[in-house]
């Protein structure tokens, strides 16, 4: 029976995403650089359909090619997907190490189930390999040592106060880490007695000392989700609400200055490729993955299926991560759903 089921999980790797009765997935050219970028007939797989709420993805480089790492933020773990071989759990308890629910966690749902975002979100390595974890519902960002059990705590609060719930997260190659700050690790959200910090924000984590970056002290709702770095990393890219993307120049102390928008897309997870084309998602429903040139001209857009069977799937879009072992596999977790499509070009996080 095992090996039924072995057989069952890694063909349905292979299946290509489809949408009975709903909307297939779709590939809509906004600008001719598109065709550099993604082949108009690539096809997009579907590698897993049963989640509560995926996030945060990460490539993982191994001597047999490398794995996929990947947070369920309702399950409360992080999964490792690797080609050929069954799903599995990579860790427990990812993002909230206590025992009782009753209080913590924003709702929202998957597809008509209620759920709790209680577990990891963003996952990013650092030089050394290492995994760095934004534990929502633990308010913190740690580093997952070698071992594999050791979580050494690299920030857990600003100023005396408590992190709200760490969203994503970005490593600069020098080991600084750049995060977002939401009220999501709080069950009332920006209305619970809980939350310590007044408003959402970025931060940076350089030896030891956080600093705050920016925050929506005057725009509520405009910072704390996506964060990432261009190739040359002289940008940092952070999402802002209904503004979209912002853009910033990244000192030589780490900090930033001069923000500006970018483009009116993104307000998820993003990453960048190695040409410097930024990869923005649209977080809910439907499900769309935005390409941005460095320029800030919209190339074009991944719409992802939308299913309208039942039990009802939500799929959406919120985050993605480039893998496989020339970097061109492009996969995007997807809220019930993970996918993944092949791209003309890699990515530019390329892990060492």
């Amino acid at each position: 029976m095992r090996a039924v089921l072995v057989a069952v999980l890694c063909s349905a790797a292979l299946l290509h995403a489809q949408a009975p009765d709903g909307t297939p997935f779709r590939i809509e050219k906004l600008d001719p650089g598109l065709d550099a970028i993604v082949d108009a007939n690539a096809k997009l797989e579907t590698l897993g359909d049963r989640f509560a709420l995926t996030e945060g993805p990460v490539w993982m480089p191994d001597a047999a090619g490398g794995s996929l790492l990947f947070s369920d933020n309702a399950a409360n773990v992080i999964y490792r997907w690797q080609a050929g071989k069954p799903l599995s759990v990579f860790l427990e308890r990812s993002g909230y190490t206590g025992r009782d629910v009753s209080t913590v966690g924003a709702q929202t749902v998957a597809g008509r189930v209620p759920i709790l975002l209680i577990g990891s979100n963003g996952l990013a390595l650092d030089p050394q390999g290492r995994l760095v974890v934004t534990a929502m519902n633990d308010r913190t960002v740690f580093r997952l040592e070698k071992d594999g059990t050791t979580r050494t705590i690299l920030a857990d609060r600003y100023d005396g106060k408590r992190f709200n719930g760490p969203n994503d997260l970005v490593v600069k190659s020098n080991g600084s880490v750049y995060f977002t700050d939401t009220v999501w690790g709080l069950r009332g959200a920006d209305k619970d007695p809980a939350r310590e910090i007044p408003y959402s924000a970025f931060f940076l984590i350089k030896d030891g000392k956080v600093t705050l970056l920016g925050s929506d002290k005057d725009s509520p709702g405009a910072f704390g989700n996506g964060i990432t770095l261009s190739p040359d990393e002289k940008y940092l890219y952070v999402t802002a609400g209904v503004r979209g993307t912002m853009r910033y120049d990244v000192l030589p102390d780490d900090t930033i200055a001069n923000g500006r928008p970018f483009v009116a897309h993104g307000v998820d997870g993003m990453k960048t490729d190695e040409r410097g084309n930024l990869y923005t998602t649209s977080g809910g429903t439907p499900g769309i993955v935005q390409i941005t040139s460095p320029a800030g001209t919209p190339l074009g857009r991944l719409h992802l299926p939308q299913p309208s069977y039942e039990p009802r799937p939500r799929v959406c879009a919120t985050n993605v991560a480039f893998g496989d072992v020339d970097f061109r596999g492009l996969y995007i977790t997807a809220c019930t759903h993970l996918f993944k499509i092949r791209m003309k070009v890699a990515g530019s996080r390329r892990p060492a």
